[in-house]
């Protein structure tokens, strides 16, 4: 029987040498272990995965000594994302301070009304993505749907969402929203500071309408200065702290208060950002991973390089 010659294209599907073996798993396995080495260091230094914040960025002074509640900024947040707004009139609708409400997938920013404990006088307090400095949202997401952007705004990419909800779990203000009536698209929902607005050189719209001047929009460095100054100035007017300053590391929107903001709903939070507890477990998660996935890199190669010669 005549055995017929090989084609030119098997014969050039040659089977690989021992050499080329372990020429091949010594680059898998140097790259796993530079991947182990650097998610080590990176867990021991504590650096996030954000980018590096400009000096220059931006946020918002919320001074509740000057707000009257009159949700003007419901009205104008609504209406510059598209969100169902109706007439300026409808929010004249003082009934809805009877509950404690929360930003939702349709309103991004709400007014709520405290009464302070000691005289029962009245505080309305704005309230919305407080866009921390070193977000935990951010930290959590597994697909970098949820970024900070280093001019100050914390945002939201749909296109990359995969569904998880870890962002909502990880909120320590619990600010962030779901579209669970979305069947087909839901998206995770918040305030993003009016980011295109900004990037114009114009103040977001809530900033914008606020009709007290309640708000104010700048460097956040600059909000700090003049917030304390408020406080050395005026010492019976505020107490003696800026929300936002150092709780969870930071955050771009700030808070000046009559009343300690224990009392008008605001959480007591430490200095430490939540970020910096779940980096360090994904470190550590991805530095154990590391050998595995280099010796299935490994595997992966040689099987592509011999499939060619395992055919008849």
């Amino acid at each position: 029987m005549n055995v017929p010659a090989p084609s030119s294209a098997c014969a050039s599907q040659a089977s690989p040498s021992r050499r080329d073996f372990f020429k091949l798993a010594a680059v898998a396995l140097g790259s796993a272990a530079t991947a182990a080495t650097a998610a080590t260091a990176g867990a021991a230094s504590g650096k996030g995965r954000g980018p590096r914040l400009e000096e220059d960025r931006c946020g918002v002074l919320v001074d509740l000594t000057l707000c009257v509640g009159c949700r003007r900024c419901e009205w104008a947040c609504n209406r510059a994302n598209d969100n169902p707004h109706g007439s300026l009139r409808d929010y004249d609708d003082q009934s809805v301070f009877e509950q404690a409400r929360r930003p939702g997938p349709r309103q991004f920013t709400v007014v709520n009304r405290a009464r302070g404990r000691e005289d029962g006088k009245s505080v309305h307090v704005k309230i919305q993505c407080n866009h921390c400095e070193r977000p935990a949202c951010v930290s959590a997401c597994l697909v970098g749907a949820m970024r900070k952007d280093p001019r100050g705004p914390v945002f939201y990419d749909a296109s990359r969402c995969i569904g998880c909800r870890y962002c909502m779990v990880a909120c320590p203000f619990e600010r962030l929203a779901y579209e669970f009536d979305e069947k087909l698209t839901p998206r995770v929902r918040k305030c993003d500071m009016c980011r295109e607005r900004t990037r114009l050189g114009r103040r977001p719209a809530c900033v914008e309408m606020c009709p007290v001047e309640a708000l104010t929009f700048g460097r956040r460095q600059r909000l700090l200065e003049l917030a304390h100054d408020r406080i050395r100035r005026h010492p019976d007017r505020y107490v003696d702290h800026v929300y936002g300053e150092s709780e969870v590391g930071g955050t771009s929107w700030l808070y000046l208060s009559s009343r300690p903001f224990d009392q008008l709903g605001f959480k007591t939070l430490g200095p430490k950002s939540p970020a910096e507890t779940t980096e360090a477990i994904q470190h550590g998660i991805f530095a154990g991973f590391a050998a595995p996935l280099g010796l299935a890199a490994v595997l992966t190669a040689f099987h592509h390089l011999t499939r060619g010669s395992a055919k008849p």
